[in-house]
Parts: structure tokens; C-alpha cells; sequence
């Protein structure tokens, strides 16, 4: 069965909703109810977990090994860490990322009393006092502040604003679509990989395609700080193909264009069949693609196996320059991801003995190396086996 055509004017609309929703990492519900009402608008049926990770589910026309889609809905942010005494307020990350890029931004602060805007700022930021020092202080967290746009010159007038430590910041994304199809922003990790999930459910609904077997398209809500699958997997899934972002920079291979198909990531490298499967499934749709390796990179797929969940995992990802910062991407990445997924859901299953957790020799699946040895020799006396994945 063929790829599907993309909607990419529903991709982006979709992409532009979910960039306008704050949702810092510990603070996501309101973007899972919008995926919430997006769904049920698809028609496609859906449970939450008790902290608020979705598990929406197609069902197949064969029961068996279901398979998994797995995006985040959660971004970076950060928290109040101190109120200090000048009236400004001391920060820590949520989620990994550079003080440097969080310097200049724009942010809101959620307080028991209601949100406040505001920006972060370097200690020293104006250089009609500080001069040169400005541009050889260092750094970090502890080298920048929030400056709330509100009535603050003392910790007191902080207290009565009714802010306090651990409050949530999200920081504004700051969208740009350009109309040569870069798309610039905050927080296209996994906003982006979001939207993706959506245009391919949108096709192969409107397609009324002909689904497999059970596929479980699931939204993980605290990717950011490592957690992300690790409780969201139910027994019957086989096998899960995250959707994140590739690192488009110096000395890596990911594009801005097509399809990167990790082959490993700092947990060690992805399931071999289920990577190869998407491999292959890029050549025969025509869907662009590259190859790479992440070195500093983890995402929803280390969670599951770290979590014990025993899933073939594989990550394919959109292309994104400054990840983590001023991100940039393009629409032909969103688009060739999508396209993949619906090719994805409509390919056989290859490896039926994935619907058992457990079981003999009979079904598992060969390697090349295998293959050609079995061709020199003639030995052929494992039964059944078969390249791939389920």
C-alpha cells in the first residue's frame, strides 16, 4: 500500500496550535486536552494515564503484535528557584538547555495568584552601566534572572504578587512560517513530532486506510526530563517508533529535508529490524532520507527499555538546526515524516512470533550475516525465519 497524501496545511495548523499552549514539563494539561479534543474530532479513540499521557488507538483488521507512535507533548522551561532580594527571581532549567539561549526570552510565570509576564536577563544587562561587562560575564543559570513585568523591587513585593518557589515559566516559543516552508521556534522539540502524529492520523482516516494491526499513537508528557514511555507501554505492544528531532549541525548527518533515521543514540544503537524497516520503507514510498548517530541524545525510546518495557524501538526524526535553542526546521521534513507513518501502519507485519512475549527459535528473525552464511552453506534448518520487524 502506498504512502498517503499529507494535509500540510492541517499539519501546520495543527503545529501552530500546539506552539500557542504553554506546556513546560510538569505542566501539560492543558495541551493534552487539546490533543484530547483533536482526537475525538478524528474520531479516534483514546485513554489517559492518571498524570496525563494519551494512549489513542486505531484498531486493526488482525489481532497480534500492536504497534506504537510515540511523540512529546511536554518543552523545556524552567522554575523559580529563589525570590532575591533586588526583586527579580533566580531560575532553574526544566530540561536540559543553555542558560545562553534562555538569555532575552520572553517568558510567563504561573503563580497560585495567576500568570505574570516577563524576561530573562543576564545579571549585568545594561551597557550604559556595565559596559564591556557585559559581553565577558559568563554563562549559566546562576548568571541570569527573571525580570517580572510587574510592581517588584524586593522579595516582598515578590511575596505579594503571590509568587514563590517552584513556580513554572514556559518560554515563548516565538513562532515564524515562512513561506519558502522554514518553520523557526522554541519548542519544535517534539511540537513538531506532535503535528507529525496528527497529519498522519488525519490521512489515514480521511483515507479510511486499511490499518494492520492495533496501532497505539501515543503523547508522552515528560520526555524532557528523561521519563517520558516509561509508563505509558500496555504488554501487547511490539514494537515503537519514536518521533523527536535530529540534530542538524556540524559533524552530523541529519537534514532539514527528509526523514533521519537514527541508528543509535548515548543509549546504544535501535532495534536493528525495526530501524531497517523504516529503511526500507523509505525506499520503496521514494520518502527521503539520511542516516545518523546522536551522541548526546536520548528520547521516549530509552525510557521504554530503561523502564524494562521488552519493545523493539526505533527514532525517526525531522531535522532540527539550534536544537534546544532558536530551533529551525522545514515542512518537507514534517511532511516526508508523516507520509513514512502512513506507509508504516499499512505495512505487513513481518515478525508474528513479536505478538508473543515470549517464545522458541521458530519465527525470530535472521540477520544478513545470517542469511548469507545459510546461502554458502545450505543450511536451512531454522524454521521459518524472517527478516524484519513487527
Amino acid at each position: 500500500m502506498p504512502r498517503l497524501a499529507i494535509d500540510t496545511q492541517y499539519l501546520q495548523d495543527r503545529l501552530e496550535a500546539l506552539l500557542s499552549i504553554p506546556s513546560p514539563t510538569g505542566y501539560t494539561d492543558v495541551v493534552v486536552r487539546e490533543c484530547c479534543r483533536e482526537l475525538t474530532r478524528l474520531g479516534v479513540e483514546y485513554e489517559l494515564t492518571r498524570r496525563g499521557a494519551i494512549r489513542a488507538t486505531m484498531r486493526g483488521r488482525n489481532r497480534g503484535a500492536g504497534r506504537a507512535i510515540v511523540a512529546h507533548v511536554d518543552t523545556l522551561g524552567a522554575q523559580v528557584k529563589r525570590l532575591k532580594e533586588n526583586g527579580r527571581l533566580e531560575l532553574v532549567p526544566i530540561g536540559h538547555w543553555s542558560a545562553r539561549f534562555a538569555e532575552g526570552a520572553r517568558c510567563t510565570i504561573f503563580s497560585e495568584n495567576g500568570s505574570y509576564r516577563g524576561s530573562i536577563l543576564p545579571l549585568l544587562a545594561s551597557g550604559h552601566t556595565f559596559n564591556e561587562k557585559v559581553d565577558t560575564q559568563p554563562t549559566g543559570w546562576e548568571h541570569v534572572e527573571l525580570r517580572v513585568d510587574a510592581l517588584a523591587r524586593s522579595r516582598a513585593d515578590l511575596e505579594r504578587l503571590g509568587i514563590d518557589v517552584g513556580d513554572t515559566i514556559a518560554i515563548d516559543p516565538q513562532p515564524e512560517f515562512l513561506a519558502n516552508g522554514f518553520i523557526v521556534s522554541r519548542h519544535l522539540d517534539d511540537k513538531a513530532g506532535v503535528a507529525v502524529l496528527f497529519a498522519a492520523m488525519e490521512a489515514l482516516v480521511r483515507e479510511r486506510a486499511d490499518i494492520v494491526v492495533d496501532t497505539h499513537w501515543l503523547f508522552t508528557i515528560a520526555e524532557e526530563v528523561g521519563l517520558g514511555a516509561s509508563s505509558i507501554l500496555v504488554p501487547d505492544i511490539a514494537s515503537m517508533v519514536t518521533v523527536d528531532n535530529g540534530t542538524s549541525a556540524p559533524g552530523q548527518n541529519s537534514s532539514e529535508f527528509g526523514v533521519t533515521i537514527a541508528m543509535a543514540d548515548q543509549t546504544g544503537p535501535f532495534d536493528y529490524h525495526l530501524t531497517h524497516q523504516m529503511v526500507r520503507l523509505c525506499r520503496e514510498e521514494d520518502i527521503r532520507f539520511t542516516k545518523d548517530v546522536f551522541r548526546y541524545y536520548r528520547s521516549d525510546s530509552a525510557s521504554a527499555l530503561e523502564s524494562g518495557a521488552d519493545v523493539r524501538t526505533a527514532l525517526i526524526a525531522f531535522g532540527v538546526d539550534a536544537s534546544h535553542g532558536y530551533e529551525r526546521i522545514h515542512m518537507h521534513a514534517l511532511r516526508s515524516l508523516s507520509e513514512l507513518l502512513t506507509a508504516y501502519v499499512m505495512s505487513p507485519l513481518e515478525v508474528p512470533r513479536d505478538a508473543l512475549i515470549a517464545a522458541g527459535l521458530k519465527g525470530f528473525p535472521t540477520l544478513p550475516m545470517e542469511e548469507a552464511e545459510q546461502t554458502l552453506t545450505g543450511d536451512i534448518t531454522v524454521a521459518d525465519p524472517q527478516p524484519g520487524d513487527g
